[in-house]
C-alpha cells in the first residue's frame, strides 16, 4: 500500500510537470520565435523534473516537450520546420523519421541525461550549489547540441537550401546557432534550475517523492 501510494504521488508529480511543459510550450515564454528557429525554455521543467523524479520521468517530460515541438512546427512552420515535423518533410518517409528523432528523440535525451547526471553527482556527494546549475547547464546543452548536431548530420542539404547558402557553410552556421542561442539558453537554465531546484527539492524530500530524498552534500 505504501509503495502504491508512493507510485501514485510520483505519477501525479510527473503529470503536473508535464502540464507545465505543455503550458510553456504553448506560450511566448516557452518557445520564442526567432527568424529561423524557435528558441526554447521548455527544457527547463524537463531538467527539473528529471532531478526531482528521476531519469524515467525526465524521459517522459522530454517526450512531452518533443511532441509539443513537433505540433508547434507543424501548426506554425518556420524555415527549419522540415527538421522538426514529419508532416513538413521534404524527403518523404526517411525525412519524416529523421524529424521525429530531432523533435522527440533529442528531447527525451535531455531528461535522461539530466536525471542520470543528478544521480551521479549525488553519489559523488557534489555540493548541491554546484550540482544544480551544472545539471541545468549540461542538460540545456544536450538539447542544443543533439538537435543542431542532428540537423547538421541529417539535414545539411535542406538546411543549406533553407538558408540559401552552400552546404560547406552549414557547419559554421550550426556552430553560430550553438554559440549565439545555445550558450545563453544554457546559462539561463543553470540559473533557473538552481533557483527553482533548491526550493522544489526541499518540498519533494519532505513529501518523499521520487529520487529527491537522496541528495548531494550541501
Amino acid at each position: 500500500m505504501k509503495r502504491q501510494k508512493h507510485d501514485t504521488r510520483w505519477m501525479v508529480s510527473v503529470a503536473l510537470m508535464a502540464a507545465i511543459v505543455i503550458v510553456l510550450a504553448n506560450t511566448p515564454l516557452g518557445m520564442i520565435q526567432l527568424p529561423i528557429i524557435k528558441a526554447t525554455t521548455v527544457h527547463i521543467p524537463v531538467i527539473i523534473g528529471a532531478i526531482l523524479l528521476g531519469p524515467s520521468a525526465g524521459a517522459i517530460l522530454g517526450a512531452v516537450f518533443g511532441i509539443c515541438s513537433l505540433i508547434s512546427n507543424t501548426m506554425a512552420p518556420t524555415l527549419l520546420s522540415f527538421a522538426f515535423s514529419p508532416f513538413m518533410s521534404t524527403t518523404g518517409i526517411p525525412g519524416a523519421l529523421k524529424a521525429i528523432w530531432i523533435s522527440v528523440g533529442c528531447r527525451i535525451l535531455i531528461g535522461v541525461a539530466a536525471g542520470w547526471l543528478w544521480i551521479l553527482f549525488t553519489r559523488l556527494k557534489l555540493n548541491q550549489v554546484i550540482a544544480l546549475p551544472l545539471v541545468g547547464f549540461i542538460g540545456s546543452m544536450v538539447n542544443t547540441i543533439t538537435v543542431m548536431g542532428s540537423i547538421y548530420l541529417l539535414f545539411a542539404q535542406q538546411y543549406a537550401q533553407a538558408k540559401d547558402v552552400a552546404v560547406t557553410a552549414v557547419w559554421g552556421l550550426i556552430m553560430g546557432t550553438v554559440t549565439a542561442s545555445g550558450i545563453p539558453e544554457a546559462i539561463a537554465a543553470a540559473i533557473l534550475v538552481f533557483a527553482l531546484g533548491n526550493v522544489l527539492l526541499r518540498v519533494f524530500r519532505r513529501m518523499d517523492i521520487g529520487i529527491s530524498n537522496v541528495q548531494p552534500a550541501k
